[in-house]
């Protein structure tokens, strides 16, 4: 009879229809077919390979062949091809006695045997390439199915191997694990509960069931219990175990197979702010040159220790994340200082490209020197681009920082984030720009608290919060005049203005504005002038002085336009042909509306001036030099 060497088939499984489809569908398309199943440990490549084979056994009347490689042994101790070929021709009839002396004379009479005949070879748990490929039957009509925590690229060039990524199992067939072994009822009694079980496995089966069959035990455990209980990060991979497996277990075999390069950036990415990096993050970590840390993320790639997204943008899942952090006594810890510094230099490069012309906010601490291959932004679209891309990771990096002792990393991170901040003022800033403020507070560094008050009290303005924001915006002048820095002066008495405007103190907000436009001309810096005086401008339209408005935006339109940007320009007209509206010179008012157009667009909404009074002046001056920013609304 043909062999039929296939294990048991996978209890309960779940799932996976598409990726069945696909399967078969990369199954008739070659003679003879080669499909390699790939992803992380406890995806479910076996079960997905075996169910497929008995699902389509049939198709296969020479018989179905199945070995076990054993890529995980430590030390290459799984059987050797030799060993594999010698029980697949035991099991397609050949006697002991007839059995070649030599490997090529095995693999010769394999290859003939299987001439003409529709066979299944599935070949689990491959290490690499080269163990393959002495097994292939390379004979039309038959397919060899592989699975693999590699990727096993050599298949895909030298054999036209279809590589099939396998995914995490979606949050409903999450759910449904669950239900394979602890029932309905139990289920439908806690449906979110459930849903955060699903997600705390990171949607991997092998972690599913060992949660379901902790669940199983104890019937008197909730399914919210047993959720509350994951969501404790320093437990969660022992209880994802039990007598025999586990993911921690399953991990540590990936990891104990990675090359050198790989294993060390492996261990560093315990260190790491968040979930997601590229391979400048990952030179910062390791320490390695940046053409060697993008060689061990795909050494990490490869191994399905990290997925690749776009690019240069690699993820790190929460339970390969959380296993990285068990080995962090044997992580270099000087890197987390090195990634701490790398975002700081990023972040300045791209404030930098992102207000052309503007001076930076801060330099680096003093000893510290800047990455050997910071990133280079093409533009403004380019560095904005960016920071939405690494805000999770700047902000926890804000964090890490205080936490690890580096306050003077920490503020300095946070205010470089600017750029971003008054694009997107209502998306939750404050818990990092608190954090920063704390750690300029224990630096006792004037500047530093003075930056941090002005861009904290703005941003607590704009969403409402005004009596906390006055309490920090009416400290930041004197800070600054503690550091001596004037132009820092002026930007927070405009805040702080500001502030003032939002409570309905327009005679304070209008003595402040006054004095910010005065000692701005005192220094004779156009750019703060400016600034000072299109907020003026805004004030004298908002309480009835419009001739005072339009000569305000004259005088501050004149300062060194040639340095100005477009935004700042088309504010100024819009608040000249507001106020030169108010007055009845329409055609005067419709000129400047139009020059607005032309620089950035329509025109602003009526209420534009009013709301440009709430805009914010951020970064301050004093040594190296002030970053101005205006936005409206």
């Amino acid at each position: 009879p043909p062999p039929f060497l296939l294990p048991r088939a996978p209890a309960g499984f779940v799932g996976r229809a598409d990726e069945l489809a696909r399967l078969s569908e990369a199954a008739r398309s070659g003679t003879p077919a080669l499909c390699v199943v790939t992803g992380p440990a406890g995806v479910g490549k076996t079960s997905l390979a075996v169910h497929w084979a008995y699902t389509y056994a049939d198709d296969f009347p020479g018989g179905i062949l199945y070995a076990d490689l054993h890529a995980m042994e430590p030390d290459g101790t799984g059987p050797q091809p030799a060993g594999v070929l010698h029980d697949f021709l035991q099991a397609l009839g050949v006697p002991e006695e007839r059995l070649p002396a030599d490997a090529r004379g095995t693999e010769q009479l394999y290859r003939s045997l299987l001439t003409g005949r529709r066979v299944l070879v599935l070949l689990d748990n491959a290490r690499d390439s080269a163990q393959v490929r002495p097994l292939l039957p390379g004979t039309p009509g038959s397919t060899t199915l592989v699975t693999s925590r590699n990727r096993l690229e050599g298949l895909a060039a030298t054999d036209c191997a279809r590589l099939l990524p396998l995914e995490r199992l979606a949050p409903p067939d999450g759910v449904q694990v669950l239900r394979t072994v602890i029932g309905e009822v139990r289920v439908a009694a806690e449906p979110v509960a459930a849903a955060e079980l699903s997600a705390l496995c990171d949607g991997l089966p092998l972690a599913l069931r060992l949660a379901a069959a902790r669940l199983a035990a104890r019937p008197r455990l909730s399914l919210r219990a047993m959720a509350d209980d994951l969501v404790d990060e320093h437990r969660r991979l022992s209880l994802l175990s039990n007598e025999d497996l586990g993911v921690e277990a399953t991990l540590r075999l990936s990891v104990q197979q990675l090359p050198p390069a790989g294993a060390l950036l492996f261990r560093q990415l315990a260190l790491h702010v968040g979930s997601e990096l590229d391979s400048g993050a990952a030179a910062a970590l390791s320490g390695l040159p940046p053409a060697e840390a993008r060689a061990a993320l795909d050494e990490l790639a490869a191994a399905h220790l990290v997925e690749e997204w776009t690019g240069d943008r690699y993820l790190m899942h929460d339970l390969t994340r959380l296993y990285a952090r068990s080995a962090v006594a044997r992580a270099d810890t000087a890197g987390l200082h090195r990634l701490l510094v790398h975002y700081l230099s990023a972040a300045q490069a791209a404030a930098a490209a992102a207000e052309p012309g503007s001076q930076p906010c801060c330099t680096l601490p003093p000893g510290v020197s800047p990455p050997a291959a910071p990133p280079v932004f093409a533009g403004r679209a380019d560095a904005m681009a960016w920071y939405v891309t690494e805000r999770a990771n700047l902000t926890s990096a804000v964090a890490a920082a205080a936490d690890a002792g580096h306050p003077e990393l920490a503020w300095r991170i946070a205010v470089q984030l600017w750029p971003l901040v008054v694009r997107q003022v209502h998306d939750g800033w404050e818990p990092a720009l608190e954090r920063a403020l704390a750690a300029a507070t224990a630096l006792d560094d004037p500047d530093a608290e003075s930056r941090l008050c002005s861009l904290l009290g703005w941003v607590l303005t704009e969403n409402g919060q005004h009596t906390a924001a006055l309490e920090h915006l009416c400290r930041a002048p004197d800070l600054a005049v503690r550091a001596g820095d004037p132009r820092g002066q002026v930007i927070a008495l405009i805040n702080w203005a500001a502030a003032l405007e939002h409570v309905g103190d327009l005679s304070g907000a209008g003595t402040r504005r006054e004095m910010a436009a005065r000692m701005a001309h005192a220094l004779d810096h156009p750019h703060t002038e400016s600034l000072s005086l299109y907020h003026l401008a805004a004030h004298c339209l908002t309480v009835g002085r419009p001739d005072e408005a339009i000569t305000h935006c004259r005088q501050a339109l004149a300062l060194a336009p040639e340095e100005q940007s477009d935004e700042r320009r088309a504010l100024l007209l819009d608040t000249c042909g507001k106020a030169l509206r108010t007055l009845g010179r329409d055609s005067e008012a419709r000129r400047c509306f139009s020059e607005a157009a032309a620089l950035t667009g329509p025109p602003l909404p009526a209420e534009g001036a009013a709301a440009g009074q709430g805009g914010v002046a951020l970064g301050g001056g004093g040594a190296p030099g002030g970053n101005l920013r205006v936005v409206a609304g």
